[in-house]
C-alpha cells in the first residue's frame, strides 16, 4: 500500500497536524473505548462525521478493521475516505492508514496523568481529492484552519459523549455541521 500512496502524494498537498486534548477526571480506557467504536461517530461528532460504516471487523482488538467515512469541516466541501487500523494497544492508543480523499497515517495516543487523560492525535496526510490537492499550495492556511476547527469540535463533542458514556442524563446535543453537506456538489471540490 505504501508504494501506491507515494505515487498519489503531491509534496505541496502534504500536511502534518498534532492535536492535543486534556480531559480532567477521565480514564484513558473510557476515551479509547469511545473512539474505537467508530459507527457512533456520526451521532456524537456530527459537525465532522456525516456517515461512518465499518466495512471489515479486523482481528480481535481491532487491527485490520476497515472503516469508510463521509466527512466535512467548516468549509463547504465533503471528503470520502477510509482507514484501516494498523496497530491497536489498549488502552495506550491505536494507529491507522488513510486512503481516499486523504492518504497518510494517524496515531491516537492516550496517556494517564493522575486522574486526567491526555490525548494526542498525530495526523500526517496528503490531500488526494484533485481540487484540494491542486489548491493546497495557495489555500494551505485555510485547509489547516479547517482541520483545527474540526478537532476543536471533536474535543467539545467527546466531552459531551464522555458524559453520556458515564450515564449522565440531559447531556446537550453536540455541535452540528456548519453547512449542509450537499451545499456544493462534492464532485467539484
Amino acid at each position: 500500500m505504501k508504494k501506491a500512496s507515494q505515487k498519489t502524494q503531491h509534496p505541496d498537498a502534504s500536511y502534518h497536524f498534532l492535536t492535543q486534548w486534556h480531559f480532567p477526571n477521565t480514564r484513558r480506557e473510557e476515551v479509547y473505548r469511545i473512539l474505537e467504536d467508530v459507527e457512533p461517530l456520526a451521532r456524537w461528532w456530527p459537525s465532522v462525521y456525516l456517515d461512518v460504516k465499518e466495512r471489515e471487523k479486523g482481528q480481535p482488538g481491532g487491527v485490520g478493521k476497515v472503516v469508510e467515512l463521509f466527512t466535512k469541516g467548516w468549509l463547504p466541501y465533503t471528503l470520502r475516505w477510509s482507514f484501516r487500523v494498523t496497530r491497536a494497544e489498549f488502552p495506550h492508543g491505536f494507529a491507522l492508514e488513510a486512503l481516499g480523499d486523504f492518504i497518510g497515517t494517524g496515531v491516537w495516543a492516550f496517556e494517564q496523568e493522575g486522574p486526567d487523560c491526555l490525548v494526542t492525535y498525530d495526523w500526517q496526510i496528503s490531500a488526494a481529492k484533485p481540487l484540494l490537492r491542486r489548491l493546497s499550495g495557495l489555500l494551505r492556511g485555510i485547509f489547516s484552519a479547517n482541520h483545527e476547527w474540526a478537532m476543536r469540535q471533536g474535543k467539545i463533542s467527546l466531552d459531551l459523549e464522555l458524559r453520556r458514556y458515564r450515564g449522565e442524563l440531559n447531556v446537550p446535543a453536540p455541535p452540528g455541521p456548519t453547512w449542509p453537506h450537499n451545499w456544493l456538489n462534492n464532485k467539484i471540490l
